[in-house]
């Protein structure tokens, strides 16, 4: 039995990833922050298709909240063996000189202290150390940890760079454990990301050009990518990141 949990899986590429793991056969675990009328309709499409999948609510920068995400996937669905960490924020775009400390605060609480709190209770649940059976995680990165994302949000850049880092370490650290690390970097993504967070809706378009491939990627494609690295197909990769970007 694979059971899945995805950080904010309720919109975007998470929703994507829990579309394409129940479909697959996952049991999935769907963690959001708030917005559980969404999430809620995410489950009942997933059902519909004759998959199953749970929401749970909880804010990944809070480590109780991360504990009770892993307890309560446990509970319901059985012993995780798969994880997608995924949960993050950019902020208001602006150039770093002109960002709150608030703005960067809340990206690096999310981004990078939540997702190292996420990737740690994986292992408490995965490792044959805890009582676990292996198995394979995924972190989302970005294509900003290279380009760097100057004049909107640096501070993202340096969150995702983290997630880098952590996917090389953990993946050296877990190997002989029978848990392969890696991540997923994506380029400029078809999301709401860019209006809800950036507060930069035109961005999608202004970047269009600079994208090899001249279109933005879709969080299926995106899902895809995580898909194979978390399935058997990928047993012999670990601390990989791959770049799904267009060729940006």
């Amino acid at each position: 039995m694979k059971v899945l949990v995805v950080s904010g899986g309720g919109r975007g590429i998470g929703a994507a990833i829990s579309r394409q793991a129940a479909a697959l056969g996952y049991l999935v675990a769907v963690n959001y922050v708030s917005d559980k009328e969404r999430a809620e309709a995410l489950i009942a499409e997933i059902a519909a298709a004759g998959g199953r999948a749970i929401a749970i609510a909880g804010d990944v920068s809070r480590e109780a909240d991360v504990v009770h995400l892993f307890d309560e996937a446990a509970r319901l669905l059985g012993p995780v063996t798969h994880m997608v960490n995924n949960a993050g924020i950019t902020g208001p775009s602006s150039r770093l000189d002109k960002a709150s400390a608030e703005t960067i605060r809340s990206c690096i609480d999310i981004n990078t202290t939540g997702a190292i709190l996420v990737a740690r209770e994986a292992v408490r649940r995965m490792s044959p150390r805890h009582g676990g059976t292996g198995g394979a995680i995924v972190n989302i990165s970005s294509a900003a940890t290279t380009i760097g994302s100057p004049g909107e949000y640096v501070w993202y850049a340096a969150s995702k760079g983290a997630i880098d880092s952590l996917t090389y370490g953990m993946a050296k650290e877990l190997a002989e454990e029978g848990i392969r690390v890696n991540a997923v970097a994506p380029g400029m993504t078809e999301t709401e990301i860019h209006e809800r967070s950036t507060g930069d809706p035109a961005r999608v378009e202004r970047i269009r050009p600079s994208i090899p491939m001249k279109r933005i990627g879709q969080p299926e494609e995106i899902a895809e990518a995580v898909m194979f690295l978390l399935s058997d197909a990928a047993s012999y990769i670990t601390g990989s990141v791959l770049r799904v970007t267009g060729g940006r």
